[in-house]
């Protein structure tokens, strides 16, 4: 694992807002209904809207602003609810039936202008023609408008397996089978056996924490939609790592990978239909998977034999450092427990497969991390835990300055950034002859960077690659 001085304070910058964006359109629309085309208060606005938009492109060739149910999503992953008094602007644009804006590299102010004039008089035209062919008719080729239709094919409504393909390590797959037999039993209705849950934790620290091919198959990029004790498992991984990052000792890190392990015990009560929904769930839906904090912890309650802690984390883990989320409990601040499995758990979840998302790479996770710190998250824990996993992972796929293609098999804690790699070829197969990314010419420059992670065609046999070394 890396020191806290190891990753840059730079890499922990946040990425830019998007609901800037969307504000910035809806202000257009409304001067352009107030002033004349070429009045200082659009040519102002025009250029904060520029700007905003250039800052959003240097991190990649198209910006895609999305909004689900009020809930704002840059490239495919939410930014979350917390800041969005800027109800006005989503709503403004939702009235005239535009949730979604794609934004091209090679975009002009001119284009700009022109969509801001569109939205204005966009009432007026007469329907039948899509968005798409009328701007394209106005010259607009780098702006896209739509309206997001549940279930639309632009969130891509892929068929993900449910659970990790392909050769798993033994110590992670006998936990994968235990922790569904434990989920399997609440759900049918019968008593949680404490025993069982003992039994898992002490598997998880003393066995798949020791195996880098089981921390190599939870910390890369997962290209299967869990369930929910496949999710549970590998937020107790995680939350165990944070742990062991900021020091805490054997006894309380088994308190802490208990509560982890059964922080979503609740989500047995919801129909699975709700759980497993893809897209964004109806207001009754939400309110009813909200519910699962409030029933785990009832659930966590009433079971004799485990540690105190355990139905606080289950209670709290959806709460902000601020005293925010569900369920409302006041501006009561979540037990430092709950805010480590709070980190964990929004890193696995964004880290796994969606029906209509691809998994996020973990450089981008950890920015995700990044921007909900201080307000949502603890900021010491996510600086804790993207030091303690690296933007790289273990497993990961990665492209080099080379045009190489690697598995991540070794992290390097003076150096997180250029880590052990094995190279092999597009479809994670080989293993090829291993290199270290952080070796150094005569003229001590870098051989090799790590340009970029990368999804690979299959799951790489990470049982293969890494094989049962000591973890750190």
């Amino acid at each position: 694992m890396t020191n806290a001085s190891a990753v840059p304070a730079a890499a922990l910058v946040s990425p830019p807002d998007p609901v800037h964006v969307l504000r910035g359109f809806a202000s257009l629309r409304r001067l352009m209904g107030t002033y004349p085309i070429g009045h200082p208060m659009i040519a102002q606005k025009l250029k904060e809207l520029d700007d905003q938009i250039r800052i959003h492109l240097r991190r990649g060739p198209l910006l895609e602003v999305d909004v689900v149910d009020g809930d704002v999503h840059m490239d495919g992953v939410s930014f979350g609810r917390d800041q969005q008094a800027n109800a006005q602007a989503i709503r403004e644009l939702a009235d005239l039936g535009i949730d979604s804006i794609h934004i091209r590299e090679g975009v002009e102010i001119d284009e700009l202008r022109t969509v801001a004039e569109f939205l204005w008089h966009y009432k007026e035209t007469v329907g039948g023609e899509p968005m798409e062919a009328q701007l394209a008719r106005r010259g607009v080729r780098h702006v896209s408008l739509a309206r997001l239709v549940r279930l639309d094919t632009r969130w891509r409504a892929q068929q993900w397996p449910s659970a990790p393909t392909g050769p798993i390590d033994p110590a992670y797959a006998e936990s994968l089978v235990l922790a569904e037999q434990t989920f399997d039993t609440v759900a049918s209705g019968r008593t949680l056996d404490p025993v069982t849950v003992r039994d898992l934790v002490s598997l998880l620290i003393y066995r798949v924490a020791k195996s880098n091919a089981a921390l190599a198959q939870i910390l890369a990029v997962k290209q299967y939609e869990n369930l929910t004790y496949c999710h549970s498992v590998n937020v107790a991984m995680l939350s165990l790592l944070i742990g062991k990052q900021i020091g805490l000792n054997e006894a309380t890190l088994a308190t802490l990978v208990e509560a982890a392990l059964l922080h979503d015990i609740g989500k047995t009560r919801i129909p699975l239909d709700v759980v497993k929904k893809p897209g964004a769930l109806e207001k009754r839906e939400r309110k009813m998977m909200e519910a699962h904090t409030t029933f785990g912890a009832e659930i966590l309650v009433q079971t004799e034999g485990l540690r105190p802690l355990t139905p606080i984390v289950a209670l709290e883990h959806h709460r902000s450092v601020k005293g925010t989320g569900y369920p409302d409990l006041g501006d009561a601040v979540p037990h430092i427990m709950s805010q480590i499995v709070s980190v964990a758990d929004i890193y696995e979840a964004i880290t796994g497969a969606r029906s209509y998302q691809a998994p996020t790479l973990p450089e981008r996770a950890c920015l995700v991390l990044a921007r909900l710190a201080g307000d949502k998250l603890n900021s010491a824990l996510v600086k804790a835990f993207v030091n303690a996993i690296t933007f790289f992972p273990l497993g990961s796929m990665v492209r080099t300055t080379r045009d190489e293609l690697a598995i991540v098999v070794g992290i390097n804690p003076t150096d997180p950034l250029h880590p052990m790699l094995t190279l092999v070829d597009a479809e994670g197969t080989g293993p090829g002859h291993q290199v270290d990314a952080s070796a150094r010419d005569a003229k001590g420059a870098y051989q090799r960077h790590i340009v970029e992670t990368v999804l690979p065609g299959s799951a790489p046999d990470m049982t293969r690659f890494l094989a049962a070394a000591p973890a750190a």
